[in-house]
């Protein structure tokens, strides 16, 4: 074998090669260490935002691989392979996964918007995808519900943002809705000033707002009269129960009557004629 070729071939494909392979080192190198930096930032960011801390691993790690496929596809196309392939199977492939879990894609992107936007936060009592419960977790995939009889409810993220959102727990004050009915032959005034009475008596009702108390319709078998005192949040069903007993008790004191349904039957006698 001829030694004395293989040198300068050796120096030639040093002299045509070696500055694109040093170029694709430090271009890995140096796009290894930003994507670390970024991914760092990233993280930062979130956890400065108190994002939650699934988000924040599962975002950082998902920036971190992004870039550093980025980084080698670039070293790659440095040492002069034909990265056009690459790119065409990597698409193909997020495709392909894109779409057999399109479903878990949605729920993950729900998440995201939850975990951003905070429509509710753990602790909150809220009404999302038919159902009601206090917030027990707010994850990726899914939302933890606990229901009033100590149920655990799991819903799709996307079900949740899918649709309208009620949270009890977002204002400090609530506004009891109450109706009470009376009788037709009762006198309204006095109506009033007892149910104005037994609001004043509860220190959970607010003076301001002030409540509201009025004659609300003209039932078919009851004046009904609107009670909506406001309270505290966490006071909400406590004046709920408590005004509805007392109403009735001091009703029953005071000589008001509360009706119930009930329909008035006329008989008609009618004599038949006599026959001729």
């Amino acid at each position: 074998m001829d030694f004395s070729n293989i040198l300068p071939r050796l120096q030639e494909l040093l002299a045509l090669y070696g500055l694109r392979i040093l170029a694709a080192i430090v271009i890995y190198i140096v796009g290894r260490w930003v994507a670390i930096i970024l991914k760092k930032l990233a993280v930062r960011m979130m956890t400065k935002a108190e994002v939650d801390e699934t988000l924040i691993s599962f975002v950082g790690n998902l920036t971190y691989i992004a870039l550093l496929v980025f980084v080698i596809i670039a070293a790659l196309n440095q040492l002069g392979i034909q990265t056009t392939s690459f790119i065409a199977i990597i698409g193909a492939a997020g495709l392909a996964i894109g779409l057999a879990l399109q479903g878990s894609l949605a729920n993950f992107a729900a998440g995201v918007l939850m975990i951003i936007f905070r429509p509710f936060k753990v602790g909150d009592y809220v009404e999302a995808a038919g159902v009601a419960g206090v917030v027990e977790k707010v994850q990726i995939f899914t939302t933890q519900l606990k229901s009033p009889d100590n149920k655990t409810i799991i819903i799709p993220n996307a079900s949740v943002t899918g649709g309208s959102i009620t949270n009890y727990s977002a204002k400090d004050t609530r506004r009891v809705d109450m109706v009470i009915g009376v009788g037709y032959g009762d006198d309204l005034k006095k109506v009033r000033e007892v149910l104005e009475d037994i609001l004043a008596k509860d220190d959970r009702v607010l003076k301001d707002p002030a409540p509201t108390i009025g004659v609300l319709e003209l039932g078919d078998n009851s004046v009904n009269f609107a009670v909506r005192p406001w309270v505290n949040t966490g006071d909400y069903w406590g004046v709920y129960f408590d005004v509805t007993e007392t109403v009735k008790r001091r009703f029953d004191e005071e000589g008001i009557s509360i009706p119930y349904p009930q329909r008035d039957v006329h008989l008609y006698e009618y004599k038949e004629a006599a026959v001729q």
